[in-house]
């Protein structure tokens, strides 16, 4: 079965020339001598109209009547028929309809009948949701994405690496991680007692929460290098802006000071907006009209904008002078809330901030130690409208330091005798840093939770799918 795309057929000349449609039915009107159909393939917004004139027709009609006849909301068709000018408004082309064969019908009990179905109702029905207007659009915005950030990376000399899934280290120190056992729970809770030794693995083992520690290992043989892969939190947050299983773009760079690091992030930042822009143009017109107003603008902004570098120290000063405005007041030592990173991007520098160089108490163990003795080599990348949209810091290249950070934490040297081994053979400053993929999906398409950027979302209390 030779189809054409409805995106290409859209921006084809109405020359008369036969073509085939294949998609799902979104509505159908039916008159005395007219059926107008509207299908839609999923490969672009709009949909394409097929169209059957009963008084002016070459075909044979007792076999489209029939057909016609089970189309219905979501049936699958299969139309041919000539590609002709179209006199109705927002569309160029439509096709007169020739043959039309109905692959699969859709009963009157289909969910996706009306249109203005809650982002809740369609939670329920993920595995139909992606038909709809919004969710579809989402899942092509988040396959453009997708690409941009591997063409981001390939064009400047970075190795995609595949980090595990599984890892017995955390790299960052909070301990929400999904275990992964093959003991026998029940028998563990009647006894009481848990012997690692006896698991698959010999020891205790987790979902990772980032592939950082692991890419970290192979920026320091090839240089530069980049995750993209799921990751989990065991974080038991019910919130639009939290999920338990999410995919983290993170690259590492050896050589690369915090500087060096704050360049890339910004030149990746600036590279998938502009992507989103021209790529995602029309799906993204949709998210401007019906989900955030002005997010096209924002964008733009965004994207054309030279990101604002200020010190940890210099932000939280002009919080405090603010600090009647916050809920949460800010200090020295605090961990910035998203009102205070959407006070300094909205309405202090009114454009993209950097804030780098936080105190070392409230950041992961392997960030490199300034000079002060107070703070650490991290960046947080501050965008208008949700705040933190990126993490990274420069990380320590020293052994002792590393390790004296590691008991001074609580934690274990031992399993991190790999990762300190890299400051032992070899050490060079690098950097890198942590975008959640989905919180930037979240971004481009202005949708409000994050559980409507993700096909499957998986939260507390929520893996149906």
């Amino acid at each position: 079965m030779k189809t054409q795309l409805i995106k290409d057929i859209l921006v084809s000349e109405p020359d008369g020339r036969t073509v085939t449609v294949c998609g799902w039915v979104r509505t159908k009107r039916d008159s005395k001598n007219l059926c107008f159909i509207q299908v839609n393939d999923g490969s672009c917004f709009a949909t394409i109209q097929l169209t059957f004139d009963r008084e002016n027709n070459n075909c044979n009609s007792a076999d489209i009547e029939n057909q016609l006849n089970k189309v219905t909301t979501g049936a699958s068709v299969c139309a041919t028929g000539k590609l002709i000018p179209s006199p109705a408004s927002g569309q160029a082309v439509e096709v007169s309809l020739e043959t039309i064969e109905v692959l699969g019908e859709s009963p009157s009990d289909y969910p996706l009948q009306k249109k203005g179905h809650s982002v809740e109702f369609l939670r329920e029905i993920a595995h139909l949701r992606p038909r709809t207007n919004m969710i579809g659009a989402v899942a092509r915005v988040r396959n453009q994405m997708a690409f941009a950030v591997h063409s981001f990376f390939q064009e400047r000399g970075f190795q995609y690496f595949n980090a595990p899934l599984i890892t017995c280290s955390d790299c960052e120190g909070a301990g929400e991680m999904f275990q992964v056992t093959t003991l026998d729970l029940e028998r563990v809770a009647k006894s009481g007692v848990v012997d690692y030794s006896k698991d698959f693995f010999g020891k205790k083992a987790s979902l990772t929460v980032s592939g950082q520690l692991e890419a970290e290992t192979y920026a320091t043989a090839l240089g530069r290098v980049y995750t993209f892969g799921p990751t989990f939190r065991a974080e038991n947050s019910n919130t639009p802006r939290h999920l338990s299983e999410f995919w983290m773009i993170e690259p590492e760079a050896a050589f690369y000071t915090l500087e060096d690091d704050m360049d890339l992030a910004e030149d990746f930042v600036k590279y998938l907006l502009n992507w989103a822009l021209t790529k995602c143009r029309e799906d993204l017109e949709f998210f401007d009209a019906r989900i955030q107003k002005g997010l096209i603008e924002t964008l733009t902004h965004v994207a054309t904008s030279d990101f604002a570098r200020v010190t940890y120290t210099d932000a939280v000063k002009v919080l405090e002078e603010n600090n009647d405005k916050f809920e949460y007041k800010a200090f020295w030592g605090c961990d910035l809330q998203t009102e205070h990173e959407r006070y300094l991007t909205e309405q202090v520098y009114k454009r993209p901030v950097m804030v780098y160089n936080y105190p070392k108490e409230i950041k992961a163990f392997y960030m490199k130690a300034n000079e002060d003795g107070k703070t650490v080599g991290a960046v947080d990348v501050l965008v208008p409208g949700i705040g933190e949209l990126i993490g990274g810091s420069e990380r320590e290249a020293d052994y002792d330091k590393l390790k004296n950070r590691i008991i001074e934490l609580g934690m274990n040297p031992e399993d991190y005798w790999w990762y300190l081994d890299l400051r032992k053979y070899g050490s060079v400053p690098h950097s890198g840093f942590g975008l959640g993929f989905e919180r930037l999906i979240r971004y481009v398409t202005g949708m409000q939770n994050i559980r409507e950027v993700i096909p499957y979302p998986r939260a507390p209390k929520q893996a149906d799918f």
